[in-house]
Order: C-alpha cells, then structure tokens, then sequence
C-alpha cells in the first residue's frame, strides 16, 4: 500500500471509527457506572449485577445483531446513489427494530424465572431478578434507538449517536448515583436504582435519535422516499434478516459464552463472581471501543463495493485491522500497568481486588485478539459476508473455549483464571480464521457487487 493511498484510507476510517466508538462504549459505560456505583454497596450487589447482565446482554446482542444488517445494506445504496432504495431500508429498518425490541422486553416476565435454576448463590438471584425485569424492559427504547442509528450510521454520520451516547451516559450517571444512595432529592432504592437510571437514559436516546434522523434537512430526500409507504414490505424485512440474523446469532454466540462463563465462575461463588464481573467490564470497555473500528470498516467496504471499487474496500478493510492492532495493543499495557489500581474503583474487598487483578492480566493477554476478531467481522459485514463467520463463532466458543474453560478451571483446579484462559482461546481462534476469510477474498466481479448475496460462499 503506497504512502498515498495509506492516508487515503487512513483518514477516512478514523473520521467514521471515533464517532462510532464513543457512540459504542455508551452501551458498555452503563454496566461500567452500575457496577461502579452498586459496588460500592457490598459484593453481593456486585455480583448479583454481575449474573444480571451477563443474562440481559445475551439478549440484548441478538437485538442489536439483528438491526446491523440495516448499516452495510444503507452503506451500498449509499454507495450507488440509490435514494428510494434508502427510504425504504429506514421504514423496514425502524420496524425490524422495534418490533424487535418489543419482543425483547417481553422476554423480561420469562427469563428471571430461569434465574434460580442456574446454581447461583440465593441471595444473588433474589437480587439479580427484578434487576433483569427492569433491563429486559428498557431494551424496547434501546432497539427503537438502533434502527436509526444504524441508519444514519449506513450513511456515513456517526457523529449524532455519539453526541447522544455520551449525554444519555451523562444522564445515567448522575440518576444512578442519586437513586441508589438516595442523593440529589431522588429516592433511595438501593441497587434497582441503578436498573432504573438505566431504562430512563434508554428512553432519552430512542426519542433524541428518531428525532435527529425525521427532521435533519439532509436526510430529508430519505424521509420523502420512506413517506411513499410507511408500512414494512415482506422482501425488505427478509433482506434484513438475511443479513441481521446471522450477526445476531455470532453475536449471541460470543457473548453467550462470556456470560455461560460468568454462571461457571458463580459456582465457586460470589467474591469470584464479583472479580469476574469488574474484569470483564473493563475488558468490555477496550472491546467496544475495538468494535467501533469495526463499524468503520463495514461502512467503508459497503460503500466502495457499492462504488464499484473492490480493492479500494479491499484496502479499507486492512487499515482497519492495522488500527485496531495498534489500539488494542496499547490497551493491554495500560491493563497490565493498572491492573492492581482498577479493581479498586468497584470494590475495596481485599479477595475481589486480588482476583480481579489476575483476570485483568488474562484480559490484557487477549486484547490483541479480541480486538482482530470484531475487525474481521465489521469488514465481512462490509462484505455481505455473514453466515460463515456466525458458524466460526459458534465451533470456537461452544466447542472449544468453554469445554477447555471448564476443564481447567474445574478439573484442573484452575478455578476463575482456567475459564478466562478458554475465553482467551476461543477468541484468538476466532481471530484467525476471519483474518485468513477477509485474507482470501481478493476479487468482487464489479457486475456482482450490488447483489445482496455477493460474498457468501
């Protein structure tokens, strides 16, 4: 890659990725504040947060899966020119989310009757159910708000979602803090104040974002599109299924095997469970801000195969790696270096703090990899590229990473640290063979490139 064409790709993909990785960590900062705050209220609590959103988010991504289908589809129109094409991927997108998000929340009255039968400790489960009921709830705002970012995000403009992500977590830390202790003439509720907090930032950013993209003078050619029908077509919503469902499921995958991985921890009980859940909140800080990068790269591919230049997407989606490597390299030393200091921040128990810095030196083991393998996902999105990397996600994390997580930590007496060590593999496999998958697809026939199934072998 010549001097030249390295800045041209460069630039373009840190102009996209730092609006979209702020945007992203909103997500991950609200576990981050929850945890923070109810922490300071004893390590149950914290552990009690700990199962909660390790059940919440597995539903939670396959929500947010499903609507990422709407951002390389809206980048190749985009790439094409192809205004009533977008109105109707803001109609169809809008309601696959919602009506997502509807279902979702339903799913609350269900999930923390499963609670008890996943051998946690009891006094963790009676205080982990009604915090689920609340986040199951707030995933209705939360996916109404995705549809129209994933939108405008398609379209190049990332900068709005950041702008909200970072007023809604504004928002949330303020009420989280005052709801749970009580302060700021709120009402004291302990730590379902911090859910609570939550569903009212959840709610600002649903109406805050539609707002944005129904009134902004430039989308209106969009909006005037969209308003021919404003009801959903069927082959519109299985377009978006055809690509948002698999993401969904490799996200599911992933993030099932993390949470899976918290109910193992929770058997050897509540100061382990507690450790885990600031590790893998922080690591999940560093993550986000990875997949920021990789929302980047499937705007920037989506657009320039839409454009009819493959190597330009192709190039795209390696500069995006060469970022992310650098980032997460960077962010594994700060792990090492503030690995005895982090922990503190959520809780002062001496066994948490100890445990914790251990996991966090496994975290920065697996920031490398972490990062490399939602790069290769955002740039095979970019792609169309889908269904092979769903069935990756599957085999590396339920076949391997926690069959060996178990073995070590149950079998080999490895406790905690054996099953990050089995998240650590999963993810570097992972890593790999998207690598060798982006690696190997080297030409797009430009008469193929504006056909919805062009990368899917």
């Amino acid at each position: 890659m010549s001097r030249s064409t390295f800045r041209s790709h460069l630039w373009p993909t840190l102009d996209l990725a730092y609006p979209v990785m702020l945007s992203q960590l909103g997500h991950v900062l609200v576990n981050v504040c929850d945890s923070m705050v109810v922490g300071q209220t004893g390590k149950v609590p914290l552990a009690a947060v700990s199962l909660s959103v390790s059940v919440s988010t597995v539903v939670m991504v396959l929500g947010l899966g499903l609507t990422m289908g709407i951002t390389p589809l809206v980048a190749t129109a985009d790439g094409r020119r192809d205004v009533p094409g977008l109105g109707r991927l803001l109609v169809n997108g809008v309601w696959l989310s919602a009506g997502a998000g509807l279902l979702l929340a339903l799913l609350g009255f269900v999930v923390p009757l499963v609670l008890p039968h996943l051998q946690q400790p009891e006094a963790v489960v009676a205080l982990a159910a009604p915090w689920v009921r609340v986040m199951f709830l707030s995933f209705f705002p939360l996916m109404v708000f995705q549809g129209f970012k994933q939108f405008a995000e398609g379209l190049g403009l990332t900068r709005q979602a950041m702008l909200l992500s970072v007023q809604a977590n504004v928002l949330n830390a303020v009420l989280c803090y005052g709801l749970v202790f009580g302060k700021l003439g709120l009402p004291e509720m302990g730590m379902m104040g911090a859910a609570w907090a939550t569903f009212i930032a959840r709610v600002l950013m649903a109406v805050l974002m539609a707002a944005y993209v129904l009134v902004a003078v430039r989308l209106r050619p969009y909006r005037e599109a969209a308003a021919q029908r404003l009801l959903p077509d069927a082959d519109g919503l299985r377009r978006l299924l055809g690509l948002g469902a698999p993401i969904g499921v490799q996200m599911t995958f992933e993030m099932g095997a993390f949470s899976f991985s918290a109910i193992m921890i929770g058997w050897l009980g509540a100061t382990q469970l507690a450790a885990h859940q600031i590790a893998i909140n922080v690591a999940s800080v560093t993550y986000m801000a990875a997949s920021g990068i990789a929302a980047a790269a499937t705007i920037r591919v989506g657009k320039l195969l839409g454009s009819h230049d493959p190597a330009g997407a192709r190039q795209a989606g390696f500069m995006a790696y060469l970022i992310t490597f650098l980032f997460m390299s960077l962010m594994g030393l700060i792990l090492v270096l503030g690995r005895h200091t982090i922990p503190q921040y959520y809780n002062h128990d001496p066994a948490v703090v100890a445990q914790a810095g251990t996991l966090l030196l496994i975290a920065a083991a697996f920031q490398v990899s972490d990062g490399l393998q939602v790069v290769g996902l955002g740039a095979l999105r970019g792609l169309e590229d889908v269904k092979v990397p769903s069935i990756v996600a599957l085999l590396a994390y339920w076949a391997v990473a926690l069959p060996l997580g178990y073995v070590l930590g149950f079998r080999l007496g490895w406790g905690t640290t054996g099953v990050w060590v089995g998240l650590l593999t999963g993810l570097s496999l992972v890593a790999g063979v998207l690598l060798a998958r982006f690696r190997s697809r080297r030409t797009l026939r430009p008469s193929t490139v504006n056909e919805p199934a062009l990368a899917v072998r």
